[in-house]
């Protein structure tokens, strides 16, 4: 299939973008390469998708585009019969969403709005795009399932999250553009991003720096492997969302439809203490952490955990990765990476 995937220079994305390369997929990655982080490190990614195109009947193209100039995005669909939009590409981070939600509204909203435009115009046959845990916000009430309620959200990057799902559903039912949400819960392995706790915590244990854990360590996560995330990612794309005949407008189900839409958790589905993960990086490092307790942030969740049935039921998709046997490969990635 002819696949775009936006945001293929970032951590899901370059995962995704192998996955689809290794099984003979025709893959157009876009990205603008921002400076949220490190782009060396976003470059080497591109780098590695460049070495796995040239195996046999692999086809990559890169774009270098910024979702916010619609006049980018229209050039990349113009002509390209895209199958497929998978869609990844956003400004990331829940805690720059406090100091910076200007680019949040840029590339969430209004570039959402383009990707939309864009699929709908040129007929694409499905659309998957990243939502978040985060959107559960305020919800207590574990595991999270597609069925509760997101009314509450505890900051504006999983607010312009929900509001993806809104706006994709709007165009599901209108012009029958079928879609999926993804809602990602906690994603770590190689080639994560350095804001994220894994590299944060790795490069400072190994330099006996202190780690912060926030909450004074009274998280838990759903901690998920990328590689069976990307695995779910491209499971679901595989399969277009359809009405749900059983959709009851008088009780509504907020993840179906009886428009071509679709919401599914995507996660682990095990609950992991923080410090059980922070163990675990430790086992692998070799080295013990020094452990500073904090207090909790404006916006944080305590806990997060995922109902992964529906996906399951969908796709056949279940994730395969203990925490330990993840740590460890991501420990092994980061050694390599660092050139420890």
């Amino acid at each position: 299939m002819r696949i775009l995937v936006t945001g293929a220079a970032g951590f899901v994305g370059f995962h995704v973008a192998g996955k689809l390369l290794a099984r003979g997929d025709s893959v157009t990655g876009l990205d603008n390469l921002n400076d949220y982080y490190d782009p060396a490190l976003k470059e080497a990614r591109l780098a590695e998708l460049d070495r796995a195109a040239r195996g046999p009947g692999a086809e990559w193209t890169f774009l270098r585009a910024d979702l916010a100039d619609r006049a980018a995005v229209d050039a990349t669909f113009a002509g390209a019969g895209f199958d497929r939009v998978i869609h990844l590409a956003a400004q990331a981070g829940v805690r720059y969403s406090l100091e910076n939600p200007v680019a949040y509204a840029e590339s969430n909203l209004l570039g959402f709005t383009h990707i939309l435009e864009a699929c709908r115009r040129t007929g694409v046959g499905h659309l998957v795009f990243a939502s978040t845990s985060s959107v559960y916000g305020a919800n207590t009430a574990l595991p999270f399932d597609e069925g509760q309620g997101v009314g509450h959200p505890l900051q504006f990057y999983a607010a312009t999250k929900r509001a993806n799902e809104l706006m994709a559903h709007s165009y599901a039912h209108l012009f029958r553009l079928p879609c999926t949400a993804l809602r990602f819960f906690t994603v770590y392995g190689p080639w994560g991003r350095p804001d994220m706790a894994p590299m944060l915590f790795a490069e400072a244990i190994l330099a006996g720096r202190p780690i912060r854990l926030f909450n004074e360590g009274h998280h838990s996560r759903d901690f998920t492997f990328v590689d069976d995330i990307a695995e779910g990612v491209v499971r679901t794309a595989d399969r277009p969302a359809a009405p749900d005949p059983a959709w009851d407008p008088r009780s509504p189900d907020p993840a179906t439809s009886d428009a071509p839409f679709r919401v599914y958790n995507i996660g682990n589905g095990q609950p992991v203490a923080l410090v059980d993960f922070v163990a675990a990086l430790e086992d692998s490092l070799g080295k013990k952490a020094v452990r500073e307790l904090v207090p909790a942030q404006p916006g944080d969740v305590v806990d997060t955990l995922a109902d992964v049935s529906r996906l399951a039921a969908a796709t056949g998709w279940r994730p395969a990765t203990p925490v330990e046997e993840g740590v460890a490969r991501f420990v092994a990635w980061f050694r390599a990476w660092k050139g420890l």
